[in-house]
């Protein structure tokens, strides 16, 4: 129960399930699309402005998917030690200034380096979002309403390179920073106003390395926790596949002039956006786990049509973005079900199973990032054949981990509920009497 102090606190800000935090919380999600979509237009003339190489240059993204990675890890356990508000706010202010950082730099690996700083900041919007979510919902909600933010913030990306192109013609690369600056000190005031504190029940121990690890250790034996996680991270690995090689294929390979990217990558955007505001209702009539095996049958047959047309010596448009945007569609089913269905049976830890699940997908996202980035050779084959893969990989993960864990190799959800808070109550007696 909160405090008599905590409850007149709580007053002053908007219901946590009200429409005006539930806009917040797709702000803080969309810190991930805005910071790396918003530049992608003028990825191709950075090459040219710090003399560097494609490779070089996809570092920026790469290294911003590793430290939104490494973040992943830290904020879980601080937010379930501290509370979702101060930890939240702390790594807003760490994006604010890493967007400056980014802003100012005068080399390539300068900015590299501050990439990798304003990841760190930025991935405390979904890891402490979805534990929101978590704390105020129970899991078939927590699946819808990831499924709306989903919808909703795919405005991010349908919107962001159109008007980073327009920036990058008329001010520079430069401006997109100055963007993202605006960006997060707008969501920063947002937070601090709108925003009361959701955890109610810290955990002291939290932050213990015996007890971070033991958690994840328990986590990643759980079939049904890895099943949902991978399945999850290899479909988002081939949309950032996509986001990650985009502007080399549309631009450099398919001719379209950096102020029009962003109308190639709004018609997939898209599909994104129709499949996560479809995916909210339809779970509730066929099931998460239905609805996931289909998604992940048509990343398969999306990403597959589309390599196979690479591979055929087709290099164009209409070649291209139909299959990416039903990649898009197929993905935005996906990863909201999939979250729901790893953060499910474990409410008591919901901020590290948050953080184990993105740490994971970070990982796995960017390291398909980097492989489009290294294994470019000026056509469309190798960012087609990665998607394709990644979809193969979901695929093959749905059909054996999860349809293990539901013959019963995997506890229930109440005794992995059970097992978890015994994870998260291991230290009560070290707590002062």
């Amino acid at each position: 129960m909160p405090s008599p102090a905590e409850s007149v606190r709580a007053d002053r800000f908007p219901d946590p399930r009200s429409r005006t935090v539930a806009v917040l919380l797709t702000a803080l999600v969309a810190f991930g699309p805005v910071s790396t979509d918003l530049y992608l237009p003028s990825l191709p003339a950075m090459v040219d402005a710090f003399g560097t190489t494609v490779s070089r240059a996809q570092l920026t993204l790469s290294m911003f998917m590793a430290g939104f990675a490494v973040g992943m890890l830290i904020y879980g356990p601080l937010a379930d030690r501290f509370g979702r508000r101060p930890v939240l706010l702390g790594g807003i202010v760490l994006y604010v200034v890493a967007s400056v950082a980014c802003l100012v730099a005068a080399s390539v690996e300068g900015l590299i380096a501050a990439r990798f700083f304003q990841a760190v900041g930025a991935c405390c919007g979904p890891v402490i979002g979805r534990a929101i979510v978590r704390d105020i919902h129970d899991r078939i909600e927590a699946a819808r309403m990831l499924s709306l933010m989903a919808s909703a913030m795919a405005l991010a990306p349908a919107v962001a390179p159109i008007i980073g192109g327009w920036m990058f013609v008329h001010f520079g690369w430069r401006a997109n920073f100055v963007l993202l600056t605006l960006f997060g000190v707008a969501v920063l005031v947002a937070a601090w106003r709108l925003l009361a504190e959701t955890h109610r029940h810290p955990d002291p121990g939290a932050l213990r390395p015996s007890r971070m690890l033991g958690t994840y250790a328990f986590l990643l034996r759980s079939p049904v926790f890895l099943g949902y996680t991978l399945v999850v991270s290899f479909g988002f690995a081939g949309l950032f596949a996509f986001i990650s090689g985009s502007s080399f294929v549309v631009i450099d390979v398919l001719g379209v002039a950096p102020e029009h990217f962003g109308f190639a990558f709004m018609a997939v955007v898209v599909g994104y956006i129709l499949g996560a505001s479809s995916g909210g209702r339809l779970s509730g009539r066929l099931g998460l786990d239905r609805l996931i095996l289909a998604g992940t049958i048509l990343c398969v047959l999306a990403g597959g049509t589309g390599a196979a047309l690479a591979w055929a010596g087709v290099q164009s448009l209409a070649a291209v973005i139909p299959c990416i945007s039903v990649y898009f569609f197929a993905v935005a089913w996906i990863i909201p079900l999939g979250t729901a269905g790893a953060m499910g049976p474990f409410p008591r830890v919901a901020g590290a199973v948050s953080s184990l699940l993105g740490f994971i997908q970070m990982a796995v996202g960017s390291t398909a990032g980097y492989l489009v980035g290294a294994l470019h050779d000026g056509t469309t084959r190798t960012l087609m054949t990665i998607i394709a893969l990644m979809g193969v990989c979901a695929l093959v993960v749905f059909v054996t981990l999860l349809r293990r864990a539901r013959r019963g190799a995997e506890p229930s959800a109440q005794d992995s509920s059970s097992s978890a808070a015994s994870i998260a109550s291991m230290s009560a007696s070290d707590k002062p009497k």
